[in-house]
Formats: structure tokens, sequence, C-alpha cells
């Protein structure tokens, strides 16, 4: 875990994680435009405490192409992906029982207000962001908002809502398109290489969180896309027959 303790009311992800997996969750209040339930809540052991989201599977509305009550547990595979690639791309995030029953919690970050998001995503030479844009296409993320991106005060670039992540057909739709076709630099290929080797090894933490949380169609194609993803060596271009940026895109 990279040390962005800035974001995390003073914790280092580490120890905010372990504050996520035992701390009392109480609920401050709820993010009103959000599609699902989310709620704003502060995770406490008596002696630190931090901001976090709680998004129980209770709150969850159904969707046509995801199975119902299974969005809570793409975040946490998305959290594993994002640890396994070394990237730190998703804040720290954990499956665990909360006020309205289990859920995904995960550290609010507390984000860097003077960014300009929209200029932030229009970047090219942005390296956090060119690594997201891979992320992305390794969980297959059908939503990649200009919103969803979380720049911190002392400059890692976290993004969150990946809910709706990790579809068997390829669905990949962002706002993160202005590497497609380019070729990946090559410390990202080692690290997708790196990734390769944890999905072929069951018992690679990566490959436990994804056994838990997604079923083996949807498990076997992010080995799938990250073997395609070193074999072409580039970023991948939008699907012909599906959205290519999501809808509001901010």
């Amino acid at each position: 875990m990279r040390d962005t303790a800035d974001a995390f009311d003073g914790l280092s992800p580490s120890v905010g994680l372990e504050l996520l997996l035992h701390g009392e969750i109480t609920v401050e209040g709820r993010l009103t435009a959000a599609s699902n339930a989310t709620l704003y809540c502060t995770v406490s052991d008596g002696v630190r405490s931090a901001a976090c989201v709680y998004k129980p599977v209770a709150g969850e509305r159904p969707l046509w192409d995801f199975p119902d009550g299974t969005l809570a547990g793409r975040e946490v595979s998305a959290y594993a992906v994002s640890e396994a690639l070394g990237w730190a791309v998703v804040p720290p995030t954990v499956h665990r029982e909360g006020p309205f029953g289990e859920g995904m919690v995960q550290l609010w970050v507390h984000g860097d207000t003077t960014v300009d998001l929209v200029a932030l995503s229009r970047e090219t030479d942005n390296a956090g962001l060119r690594r997201m844009a891979v992320f992305d296409a390794v969980v297959n993320n059908s939503d990649r908002k200009i919103g969803h991106l979380l720049p911190t005060p002392g400059g890692h670039l976290y993004g969150c809502d990946h809910g709706v992540a990790f579809a068997e057909d390829y669905k990949l739709r962002t706002v993160l398109w202005q590497w497609q076709g380019q070729p990946l630099p090559e410390d990202v290929v080692e690290r997708l290489e790196a990734v390769g080797a944890q999905l072929e090894d069951s018992g690679s933490a990566l490959s436990a969180a994804l056994r838990r949380h997604l079923t083996g169609p949807e498990a076997y194609a992010v080995r799938s896309r990250v073997e395609l993803l070193v074999r072409h060596g580039i970023h991948p271009y939008p699907a012909p027959d599906w959205p290519a940026v999501p809808w509001p895109p901010v």
C-alpha cells in the first residue's frame, strides 16, 4: 500500500484497513445522489477513527446485466486487483457486517478540491491516470465517470465506485480513452505479468478474493483480459456494440 495518510484522516492505508475490518461503524448520513444506498460513516476502535463509505447489499438496486446482491463483492474484488497490481487505484475496501447487514466498507478519500477533474480526465501524460485506464481494462469497469477520480492532496490518484465491473462480456465504458491503441508502458506490462501469475496460482490472495466474490466464469474472464493485454501490449479500443462512455460522463 502507498503512504497516502493525507487522504485518510492521518491514517496509513494499512492501519485504515485494520480499522475497517474491526472498528465500529456509525452512520452519519447518506449520499443521496448515489443510485444505490451509499452511507457516509465513521469507523472507530475507541482510539482511532476515520471516515468511510458503507454500501449495504440490502440497498443495492437490481440491474439487468449483473446478478442481484453482488455489487459490494465486486467493489472488494476491485480492491484486490488494485493491490495485486501494486498501484493503489482503489482505497482500502472490505466486505463485512454493518448496521444494515453485510456490505462494502471503504475508507473515505479526502480529495484535493483544487484539482479540475474534467481537465485531469483529459491528461495524456499522467502516469497515475494511465494506470487507472489499464486497471479499468483488467476489471472491465463499465462506469468510469470523471467524478469517480479522487486525486489526493499528496498527488496520488484513487478511483471509486467499481460495483459494475467484472462482467464476463466486454463492457469497458470509461472517460479515459486517450491512450487507445497505444503501446502499454514496459513497467505496466511487467505488473500485468505479475498479476497473471497470481491469477494462475489458486492459492494466491487475489485468486481467493475473486473466488469469494465473483462467479467462476467472471474470475476466468479476468485472467483472460490480463493475458490479452500482455499478449497485444496495447491499450484496448472501445467495443463496437457497447457505449464507450458512461452517461452522464461526470
